[in-house]
């Protein structure tokens, strides 16, 4: 039976992989020409968690009733969940290989901390809140891997946002270096038949570090000292690639996938300052300066709306019958909403200019809305301006983050590469087919609950 490797890259530009460096990357180049690349596009929103799972799934955030990093647990103020691997209920691809008999290696994917038993091995993935926790299964594989990456093992960088430059990229390379080198190791040592490694740090980098490369960004510099740091460090992930491909025997065909792309951020939208000044939400005591919004600074009896901050704005109703202290009418809410929606589609730029906002509603772009949703789901500038979480700015509009130094949000397409694609058919594929088109390789069965569909026999190169 043929294997697959899936080497993921958390937040890898389309852009500059198949079109501007696509000649400086002679391992997906190579792939590229074996097969070909298509643009992914990715789930709303298009954020780490939970893109991979979806991903992983073929289940829209709906269905899988994650939204984010942090959830609400149920219609309470103070009730959130960190969405980690508990927080994920559907059957992951190396699921249902297990099923099968077939044997996975699994590291890094996003909301796989604290590990789950599968037919394999499983390294948690960020969200792992440092070296000391059980972050692998079987436990004792750790020890395994610490030798395997000839150091210890990097499970993420801390502190990516931040002025300290010449640390963050030092620590970016060097956990990029250890997990591909653990990866080979541990490879070659068993017998997988599929095998996944996320890689975060071509999120990191971009984070770190897009005002320094991108000449249309408003705080690019020539000639600074940072210039090439996202393309030496996408170089650099291209060798680990090829000297990954080089122990691969010719039965194993290779995928390289991200959950979404990134854009230039020209700011922050300042949302919960906005809905003061509209009349929405109601502070008990104004803020002495520019501070995080927590449910208790909030007077419930005068708010109809809060949001949270993120590279995408999540709205919440305070509806009558629904939250404990609830002031919108039941039969209002959906008058209401509309006309929220539209309020906040029409916030422009510091000059009246419009930003081209998007507004979605969860039950309109999901199959199904489990757990407890945004009531809206805001783009604003169509992710070029994310959403700030604080109160008590001197403005609406922030040009910088505000919470650390970052010049980059996420773009809503992502990057699809394998050596059996055909190039024929330019239009993007979804995230949604990844899951199905995994397990039609291995002649599995595609679960009726997945809504994605295998990559058609008429796109395969073979």
């Amino acid at each position: 039976m043929s294997r697959l490797v899936i080497f993921g890259l958390d937040c890898l530009v389309p852009e500059l992989v198949l079109e501007t460096w696509r000649d400086e990357l002679p391992a997906l180049r190579r792939l590229l020409e074996q097969g070909g690349g298509r643009r992914l596009v990715s789930t709303i929103p298009p954020i780490t968690v939970p893109a991979w799972t979806a991903m992983m799934t073929s289940q829209d955030p709906g269905q899988l009733g994650v939204y984010g990093f942090r959830n609400r647990a149920d219609h309470s103020y103070e009730n959130l969940v960190f969405a980690d691997a508990r927080a994920v209920r559907a059957k992951t691809v190396w699921n249902l290989l297990s099923r099968a008999r077939l044997r996975s290696l699994v590291m890094g994917v996003p909301q796989t901390y604290p590990p789950k038993p599968l037919n394999g091995a499983l390294v948690g993935c960020f969200l792992t809140p440092g070296p000391d926790a059980d972050y692998t299964y079987p436990p004792e594989f750790k020890a395994t891997l610490a030798a395997a990456a000839g150091g210890e093992y990097v499970i993420d960088v801390k502190d990516f946002r931040t002025d300290d430059k010449e640390r963050l990229l030092a620590a970016i390379q060097e956990m990029t270096r250890r997990r591909f080198r653990a990866f080979r190791t541990v490879w070659a040592a068993e017998d997988y038949a599929f095998a996944i490694v996320v890689e975060m740090g071509t999120d990191r980098i971009v984070h770190g570090f897009w005002r320094y490369f991108d000449r249309t960004h408003r705080l690019y510099e020539p000639g600074n000292p940072y210039e090439n740091a996202v393309r030496d460090y996408y170089r650099l992930v291209d060798e680990e690639i090829g000297r990954t491909l080089a122990i691969l025997p010719d039965d194993v065909s290779v995928m390289v996938v991200s959950d979404h792309g990134a854009k230039g951020m020209e700011g922050a939208i300042c949302v919960n300052d906005w809905l003061i000044r509209q009349g929405y939400l109601a502070l008990r005591e104004p803020p002495a300066g520019r501070t995080k919004l927590v449910t208790r600074m909030i007077d419930w009896s005068r708010t109809r709306v809060w949001g949270d901050g993120g590279y995408y704005g999540r709205i919440f109703l305070n509806v009558a019958g629904r939250e404990p202290a609830g002031v919108i009418p039941a039969e209002e809410y959906e008058t209401f909403r509309d006309r929220l929606a539209a309020e906040l589609a029409a916030i422009p730029d510091e000059e009246g200019r419009p930003i081209g906002t998007v507004v979605y509603k969860p039950e309109e772009i999901y199959r199904a809305v489990n757990g407890v949703a945004p009531d809206l789901i805001v783009y604003f500038g169509d992710l070029r301006w994310r959403s700030a979480g604080t109160v008590g700015n001197a403005t609406l509009h922030l040009r910088e983050n505000d919470t650390g130094p970052d010049d980059a949000n996420h773009a809503q397409e992502g990057v699809f590469i394998w050596d059996r694609l055909r190039t024929t058919a330019p239009a993007p594929l979804s995230i949604y087919d990844v899951a199905p088109t995994v397990l039609d390789f291995f002649g599995l069965a595609v679960p009726e609950e997945m809504i994605g569909r295998p990559i058609g026999r008429e796109e395969r190169a073979g």
